[in-house]
């Protein structure tokens, strides 16, 4: 294993929150290799840049010399994780979790090394508890302790119906870790308390606790909501080259960052060197585009990353655009300035209602790719090519 002081750093970057650091900390000095466990509901057949930010952090682990379980969830797959719902989740057939399970597992090792990957279902243990250790498992816990979650909370004032099965949910997350025996256990910052909850078990079971590690959600393409399908603010690991290519370069230079931090695997230090290297004149759709390509050669390859660059330059770069379109240079005051406002300013709609409505329509992009967001800042220091409908373009530099 790497120096401690080391792996911690690369432990913790881009992480949330740690509970408890010190714990973790002591069980990297022991020079032991860990358990670290990741728990994924086959819900959907297909994964999403979002469900990678578990993967990457899995993958970390690995390369430090830890045992990595990927765990799938196809007994709470079918109870249905309430986390973050107002709504009892529809459970899925055995048949429909199988089948997704079998897509997530071709999926992950993209980015896992299955050689050093454990893939676990958690049906293993959960169907031989049978109906009585069933309701010992319900005696662990409270009402009143189950209904301090935050989204079981929200729903029972607002009169919302929470069925008696979704109180389950977190114990059988939780039960997962001490059938496990986990050191580690990661998750997204809504999986607190089923998270915790493992805790609560290990402790109850004579195991030592295992840490906590949650992770931010990623943002999707709006920049807002986070990554979601039902949102149609997604990039699936499944997108065709061009496709990928296209949402990435779509994204705000802001949360361009984001992506940067959570997604890619490249050196913070190189990270820094882009931020640098901006601040000096670059364009940011350059650094964009070495995101988009990494990306892409690690869920396809790397011609496939190429050829979707080099598409993107001719299509839009080169073919798209006429040569003698208007430069102007605006002045974002705060640093930023609302696309709305941006188009308008420019000259290229004649209000801000004509542009929400134009970018509504998917009429209006910066650097030919189409705008998703309405509410998009542009940050100064910026220049992009910017279009609404077929015949109006102008290259902006934001000051």
């Amino acid at each position: 294993m790497t120096d401690v002081n080391q792996a911690f750093a690369e432990i913790k970057r881009g992480a949330e929150e740690i509970l408890v650091e010190d714990e973790l900390l002591e069980k990297l000095k022991k020079g032991i290799p860990l358990k670290i466990k990741a728990g994924f509901d086959p819900t959907a057949p297909d994964l999403h840049l979002g469900h990678t930010v578990l993967i990457n952090k899995l993958r970390q682990f690995q390369q430090l010399g830890h045992e990595v379980i990927f765990l799938i969830g196809d007994f709470t797959g079918m109870i249905g994780d309430p986390t973050g719902k107002n709504v009892t989740r529809k459970a899925l057939t055995r048949e429909d979790v199988l089948a997704n399970a079998e897509t997530y597992k071709e999926q992950v090792f993209k980015i896992l090394d299955p050689a050093k990957t454990t893939v676990a279902f958690n049906s293993t243990w959960m169907d031989k508890m049978g109906a009585a250790g069933m309701l010992k498992l319900a005696s662990r816990q409270t009402v009143a302790r189950m209904m301090e979650r935050d989204d079981f909370k929200k729903r029972y004032a607002a009169g919302q119906s929470i069925a008696i099965h979704e109180f389950m949910y977190p114990l059988v997350q939780g039960w997962d870790s001490v059938a496990l025996e986990a050191d580690v256990e990661l998750g997204g910052t809504d999986q607190k308390f089923n998270l915790l909850m493992g805790r609560e078990l290990q402790k109850s079971e004579g195991q030592r606790p295992q840490t906590v590690l949650m992770m931010p959600l990623l943002e999707g393409l709006d920049g807002v909501q986070k990554m979601s399908k039902s949102l149609n603010n997604y990039i699936g690991i499944t997108d065709s080259p061009t496709e990928m290519f296209g949402k990435i370069m779509s994204i705000s230079d802001v949360l361009m960052w984001r992506y940067y931090e959570l997604l890619s695997f490249k050196p913070i230090e190189e990270i820094e060197a882009y931020k640098t290297k901006i601040a000096e004149g670059l364009n940011p759709r350059d650094v964009k585009i070495d995101l988009a390509k990494e990306l892409i050669a690690r869920f396809h390859d790397e011609a496939s990353a190429q050829g979707a660059h080099d598409e993107f330059i001719n299509r839009f770069q080169k073919g798209a655009m006429p040569d003698d379109m208007p430069e102007i240079e605006i002045t974002a005051e705060g640093g930023e300035i609302a696309i709305a406002n941006l188009f308008k300013e420019a000259g290229l709609v004649v209000s801000t209602s004509e542009a929400y409505r134009m970018i509504k329509q998917g009429a209006a992009k910066i650097d030919g790719v189409k705008i998703v967001d309405k509410s998009l800042q542009i940050a100064s220091g910026s220049q992009a090519v910017y279009q609404v409908g077929k015949r109006k373009f102008a290259r902006i530099s934001i000051k």
